[in-house]
Formats: structure tokens, sequence, C-alpha cells
């Protein structure tokens, strides 16, 4: 890791005037000077940020720049739901009244198009996903010749995300905005990361079966 190097240049310049005043007979002699500084910094390569890193940073410039008596609730994201607007609607008027967020309605989803699937149940979008059988089991759903779902387990983690990231990326489009390394190391994931790559899969396959 590369640290950080500094560099400063300063630069003063001083601005003399003289004024001349008669005082019995003498002459006095008054100067004046404004030292001006600038400082020139420059900075070096630093580490790249880490997908997750990026998601908190956005998440809190999201934060401080919203108004200040808008309203938030913890179980709502702001800029993901409100880049997707309505997301779509359910034929079953007692689950679509259910579904009463975005984040539900996407919830309920994921869960319809992976309730097949062995050794997925997907609750939320934090622990539900940590195995990454969730995800192969949502990209498989779709492509379904990418890959045999039958011969993943949940304890090959690093292996599911890898296979899910990439077959996304590879067959479908979808930019993997989650890192490996990150998901591997973190049983409880961030649940805005997890949602806004899962909203990114939504959007690629919203009009198929």
């Amino acid at each position: 890791v590369q640290q950080q190097q500094q560099q400063q240049q300063q630069i003063t310049r001083t601005v003399a005037s003289s004024k001349v005043e008669s005082q019995d007979g003498g002459t006095v002699t008054t100067r004046s000077s404004v030292t001006m500084t600038k400082t020139v910094a420059s900075a070096g390569p630093q580490k790249p940020m880490s997908p997750f890193a990026k998601f908190r940073q956005l998440d809190k410039q999201n934060s401080t720049q919203s108004p200040p008596n808008s309203p938030k609730t913890p179980t709502t994201p702001t800029t993901p739901s409100a880049a997707m607007g309505p997301m779509f609607k359910f034929t079953d008027p007692a689950l679509n009244r259910r579904a009463a967020t975005v984040k539900d309605q996407l919830l309920q989803w994921c869960q319809m198009k992976t309730k097949e699937y062995e050794n997925v149940k997907i609750e939320n979008f934090s622990t539900s996903w940590s195995d990454g059988m969730a995800f192969c089991a949502l990209i498989h759903h779709f492509l379904p010749d990418a890959f045999d779902f039958s011969q993943l387990t949940p304890q090959q983690r690093r292996h599911n995300f890898t296979l899910a990231f990439r077959v996304a990326d590879d067959k479908a489009g979808i930019a993997p905005l989650l890192d490996v390394d990150d998901m591997v190391a973190m049983r409880k994931p961030d649940w805005k990361c997890v949602f806004t790559y899962v909203q990114s899969i939504y959007r690629r396959f919203k009009n198929e079966d």
C-alpha cells in the first residue's frame, strides 16, 4: 500500500508602501507589508476502494445531502429504491398489499424465483445471501444451462459467489458490484450492498419468467 505523499510549496509576496509625513521638521517613514502564502499539495496514488466501501461512502453522501426534514426508515433504502421507482405489481391482490415497499416487492420476487431450490431460503437481504446459494439459485433460474446447481453446497461459499457473479457478468451483462473477498469475509453482509446488486439482476430479468 502506497502512502500518500504531500508536497507543499510556500510562496510569500511582500507588498511594501511608504508614507512620508512632516512632524516638526522631521521625516517619518512608515512601511506596511502583506504576506500572501499559497500551499500546493500533490497526492500520490491511493489503494483502490473496495465495492463495500464505495457503497458506504455513497450512502453517507446521500444521507448528508438529504433535506433535513426528510423522513428516513431503516427498512427502506434511499437512493436505490428512488432510482428504481415502481417495480412491478403482483397478480395476487392480497400479496400485492403485503408488499408495501420496493424492498418487500424485490424480496418476494426473489422468493418466488428461488422457492424450488434446495438450501435456499431468502428471508432478508443480508444473512440469507451469506453462503452464495441464493445468488446462484436466482441466476440459475434464468440461466439454467450455465451451471449445474445440484452440485453446489452452502459450505463452498467462495466458489458460489465466484460462480454467480461470473455467470451473471458473462452471460447476462450484470456488473459484479459485489466483491467475492468481501462476501466471504462477512457472515452478515451489508444488506444495502446486496439489495443494490439484486436490483441489477431484477432489471435484467424482470420481463422473463
